[in-house]
């Protein structure tokens, strides 16, 4: 069953605990170190025994020397170094000194050997432990882990017993095996049966094994230990034979346990997955009021007003989401992407500058995206008329980024184009072809660009040299494919083309309207009338919409045709492939 909502666990809480470093990116600089101060016992962790021994000149000589050949990028004397000196001083602190270089060094070998001095040297080392399992769980032999799991289960107290499972179950699943990760749990797990905790762990293991109905089984014996436990609900869900199924358990579960904020969420998630916004907008709705400020839900509330076409509606939610953001901002929230939205809506409803003191917000919020608020600013000030205001905001924008700077370029192509001088954007993106030649979103746009002035070997050779720069840029296939069915030739071409976009993207509406095109040109009308419908539902388009309408007049359903072809009028009047088709057809509307 693929999985319409993420589950809720403890590994957030046990991230910090309980798995084993994280490998260091190879870009990060090595970890610098002070030398160790082998007399400052002070220092160690109270489960460590140090050793007495005395911090003399040639012992700080060696360990400065070490520490600067790591800095310099000789990890291999450091390390040995470091490791030959535990051995000889029986120091934990410096055999994990010593494992820190081989982990910086991404040298597995070596951090292993480390760690089993550091071990040996502090046994009741509760890291030294956590370092070594987060290896011995690699090994295909995991008796070694094994061992130490059930022993470290026997020795907490009862009442971290349930937090130490799922910490097992972090570390494994790192292993490689996962039948056998799963058994080594269902061995140490076979003494408490009595636990909650015991049950989750099993079932999400079985399952990530492929065990489903063992995983059922166990996730049943988790609710029934405690029927209310909100993560064995999204446990059963997950493990569920299918989505109807995992639904139903949700709704369920709901109906017992009204006030279940990560189920209801979850079900929420599913219904949105599914489309059914109002019903989602429904358990948002139930959601927001237990918690009034809660920014996810605020927007989510603001998404699902959106998708319902309430634009005054989704206003209000993602300003209250500014507005909580607003309140608490000493907490990790990025508003960047509500005021991209905030402006767009603006736009549509046609207050530009409203649109662009939301774009200011952003520009000063966020500088990652300030190159995104100015170039839709300008773009902004082109829609109100000012076309020259519209390239000096432009032309003001400098950046040393290559990528950076296509994109201005791009968008003052785009701005041409928009005002209907499709020469004058030919001539600014022939030029950004001789700046950035290997650019495939410079190279897209010059493609169709040339295609506005009936330069089709031009656009042709851009968009084959794109797909050969991309192979994955399903756009390029599709706008070579669409212009071959448009002017009507080598169609059985545009149609694999097409295609092949198609199964890169399946449900790009765009790409799914050029199929029922190409379709309809190779003369299959009534696969062009589904794949044409299915687009338009997905996005209430006017060039999609014009196209269906064709299909449908050809077909004989006047009236249908008409109908749609209204509605592409409505959402814009001014467009020009409603234009030319109903002047092809000699219609008048």
């Amino acid at each position: 069953m693929k999985n319409a909502f993420a589950i809720v666990t403890l590994s957030a809480l046990l991230s910090a605990c309980a798995v084993a470093p994280q490998k260091q990116d190879e870009s990060a600089p090595a970890p610098a170190a002070e030398p160790v101060a082998v007399a400052d016992a002070a220092a160690a962790p109270v489960d460590e025994v140090l050793p007495n021994v005395e911090l003399t000149s040639d012992l700080m000589y060696k360990l400065t020397k070490a520490e600067l050949e790591f800095k310099a990028g000789q990890w291999q004397s450091a390390y040995i170094t470091m490791l030959a000196l535990a051995q000889q001083t029986r120091d934990p602190r410096l055999a994990k000194r010593a494992t820190d270089i081989a982990l910086a060094a991404k040298q597995a070998p070596e951090a292993l050997v480390a760690i089993r001095l550091w071990r040996d040297l502090a046994p009741a080392s509760e890291e030294a432990t956590q370092y070594f399992l987060g290896f011995a769980v690699l090994n295909p032999d995991l008796s070694e882990a094994e061992r130490i799991f059930a022993e470290r289960l026997k020795t907490v107290p009862a009442a971290g017993r349930g937090l130490a499972m799922f910490q097992m179950q972090q570390f494994l699943l790192r292993a490689k095996d996962k039948a056998a990760a799963f058994g080594l749990l269902d061995r140490v797990l076979a003494s408490y049966g009595d636990l909650l905790e015991t049950h989750l762990v099993l079932a999400q293991s079985a399952f990530a094994a492929g065990d489903t109905e063992r995983a059922r089984t166990e996730a049943l014996r988790a609710l029934a230990i405690k029927p209310d436990s909100e993560l064995a609900a999204l446990t059963q869900a997950q493990v569920a034979p299918d989505l109807d199924t995992a639904t139903a358990g949700l709704v369920a579960f709901l109906a017992s346990n009204p006030n279940a904020r990560e189920v209801r969420g979850a079900y929420a998630r599913i219904l949105v997955d599914a489309k059914q916004y109002e019903p989602a907008r429904a358990q948002f709705l139930v959601l927001l009021k237990q918690q009034p400020d809660n920014v996810a839900t605020l927007y989510a509330l603001g998404v699902m007003a959106m998708e319902t076409a309430d634009a005054a509606g989704a206003e209000t939610y993602f300003k209250r989401f500014l507005a909580v953001v607003a309140e608490h901002p000493g907490e990790d929230r990025d508003p960047s992407k509500v005021l991209l939205i905030l402006a767009d809506l603006a736009e549509e409803r046609g207050d530009f500058d409203g649109a662009r003191q939301w774009l200011a917000k952003i520009d000063a919020a966020d500088p990652r995206l300030a190159l995104t608020a100015r170039l839709k600013s300008a773009q902004l000030t082109a829609r109100k008329g000012d076309i020259d205001g519209a390239r000096q905001e432009l032309a003001a924008l400098k950046s040393s980024d290559a990528g950076e700077a296509a994109q201005i370029i791009q968008t003052d192509a785009q701005i041409l184009r928009d005002a209907g001088d499709n020469r004058a954007a030919y001539t600014v993106l022939e030029n950004a072809i001789k700046r950035f030649p290997d650019n495939p979103d410079v190279l897209y746009d010059y493609a169709l660009a040339a295609e506005k002035l009936d330069r089709l070997d031009v656009m042709e050779a851009s968009l084959r040299q794109v797909m050969a720069a991309a192979p994955d840029n399903q756009h390029a296939y599709n706008a070579l494919g669409y212009s071959l069915a448009e002017r009507n030739v080598r169609l059985t071409e545009a149609y694999a083309l097409i295609d092949k976009a198609l199964k890169m993207a399946p449900d790009d509406p765009f790409i799914m309207d050029s199929m029922g095109w190409v379709q309809y040109r190779l003369g299959h009308l009534s696969e062009a009338e589904a794949l044409l419908r299915r687009a338009y539902k997905l996005r209430n388009d006017p060039e999609i919409a014009v196209h269906l309408g064709e299909v449908l007049w050809v077909e004989g359903d006047k009236s249908g045709a008409e109908k749609v072809w209204l509605e592409a009028r409505a959402k814009d009047p001014k467009n020009d492939a409603l234009k030319s088709t109903l002047a092809r057809l000699n219609l008048n509307l």
